[in-house]
């Protein structure tokens, strides 16, 4: 009879360890990735992949809106700089009665800009909506950065979920068969008492994962304007890992990132602001054209006017020195934006090599060898050399195993999406660079 129940519990646990004994050890192919469980959260919604969040984010993102609307008033300053200066009509009276000799002078003024004053404004205009159609590039690639890190923090959490309930199912398994085995007196009331602690223990985490995976999803359809978390369950991006270029390659690349573009422009742009400074230090010419009419005798006479200022006290100097040093500055900043931008790569690039590092290690090592001890561990509780505690501690190394390959892998994707914020880089890029790579 006891041996009848110790089946019967071998077989109720063994029930809930098939997901995990199936997977195939030591093979790459069926290596546990991130969204295996993931196409099992609701089977009642299509999932949400990570394209589609990027897609979402960059339709809809009020922070990407309002960087495009910054171009819509680069645009309305460029119409203003092309217009030419009003013209001024004038009447000038002289006496008030037409019996005392009054007088009428009718004028129309015309300012004449000189020293290229329209053409400076219009090119100045043209920068300045070039600097915010560079900001709205950069606002994509940092968006996409952006959705990439919280699209993957969002599967990590929602996988940490799975991996929480399976865990908690397990254990729920194994207090249950060890509380067979005592009624049978097969093992000691203290194993219930532990597979019952290691049961709350799991409980807790699950809670903790479901919350840290609600908060996760809010952040990410945050990125696209929403204040409702994501319902719709996350999907692993297809994995086909491919060369990361070398740091080397990266940095050459550097030159044309949106970031190094957007700077060359800020430069262009305070050189157009000096040669507008330039401009304005040549005084305007007013050209008045009238007609001066006396009421008296009822004789008129042409007027014809032309007014210069005279450049003696104001010559534009502040304005000027103003600009010159503000060339300066933004040949200054570009220095250290392409040091910051440098460091940046150098920085998610070495991030990337460990990540892929221990992907590989996880994948060829670790996951393999928790598989098969977790297996090694039921097969001697079958056997009854083992007691739950052992099948739990093997469980729970394998659980940890896999948590680590989500994070080793979430941390490649983000490094990538740092990396093509400054350069396009293969979103399946992965490996490791080595000797053989570079030759």
């Amino acid at each position: 009879m006891q041996s009848k129940r110790l089946v019967m519990g071998a077989a109720v646990l063994l029930a809930q360890l098939i997901p995990f004994s199936a997977q195939a050890v030591g093979q790459q192919s069926t290596a546990f990735t991130v969204g295996q469980q993931a196409k099992t959260v609701d089977a009642s919604s299509a999932p949400l992949t990570l394209e589609q969040a990027i897609a979402m984010a960059l339709a809809t993102s009020p922070e990407l809106r309002s960087a495009a609307q910054s171009v819509a008033i680069a645009e309305g300053a460029r119409v203003q700089a092309g217009l030419f200066p009003n013209p001024e009509i004038s009447l000038l009276r002289e006496g008030m009665s037409s019996t005392s000799g009054r007088t009428d002078t009718y004028q129309l003024s015309q300012a004449l800009e000189l020293g290229g004053k329209r053409g400076a404004r219009i090119k100045l205009a043209d920068q300045d909506r070039a600097l915010a159609l560079g900001d709205v590039t950069i606002g994509k690639a940092d968006l996409r950065a952006d959705v990439i890190a919280a699209y993957l923090e969002a599967l990590t959490a929602q996988e940490h979920v799975a991996l929480a309930k399976e865990s908690l199912s397990l254990a729920g398994s194994a207090t249950n068969a060890a509380g067979r085995r005592v009624a049978a007196g097969k093992i000691s009331p203290l194993e219930k008492t532990r597979s019952s602690v290691a049961e709350a223990g799991a409980r807790l985490e699950l809670s903790q994962a479901v919350a840290d995976a609600a908060l996760a999803k809010r952040r990410l359809s945050a990125l696209w304007g929403s204040i409702q978390p994501e319902e719709r369950p996350l999907q692993t991006p297809d994995i086909d890992l491919a060369a990361i270029p070398s740091l080397a390659d990266l940095q050459s690349r550097l030159e044309s990132s949106p970031q190094m573009q957007r700077a060359r422009m800020q430069i262009a742009r305070q050189e157009a602001q000096v040669n507008l400074a330039k401009a304005d230090r040549i005084p305007d010419v007013t050209v008045t054209l009238g007609q001066k009419k006396d009421r008296m005798t009822n004789v008129s006479q042409t007027v014809v006017g032309l007014a210069i200022p005279l450049p003696l006290f104001n010559r534009n100097q502040g304005n000027l020195l103003s600009a010159l040093r503000s060339v300066d500055k933004a040949k200054t900043d570009a220095e250290v934006e392409y040091l910051r931008a440098t460091q940046a790569i150098a920085d998610a690039h070495q991030r990337a090599s460990v990540a892929q590092e221990q992907i590989d290690s996880m994948r060829s090592e670790i996951l393999p060898a928790a598989q098969s001890a977790f297996d090694a561990a039921v097969t001697g509780f079958e056997l009854g050399k083992f007691g739950f505690i052992d099948v739990l501690d093997a469980q729970r190394t394998l659980f940890q195993s896999r948590a680590q390959y989500l994070s080793a892998l979430s941390a490649r994707y983000r490094s990538l999406a740092d990396l093509q914020r400054y350069t396009a880089v293969d979103e399946n890029a992965g490996s490791i660079p080595t000797y053989r790579n570079a030759k």
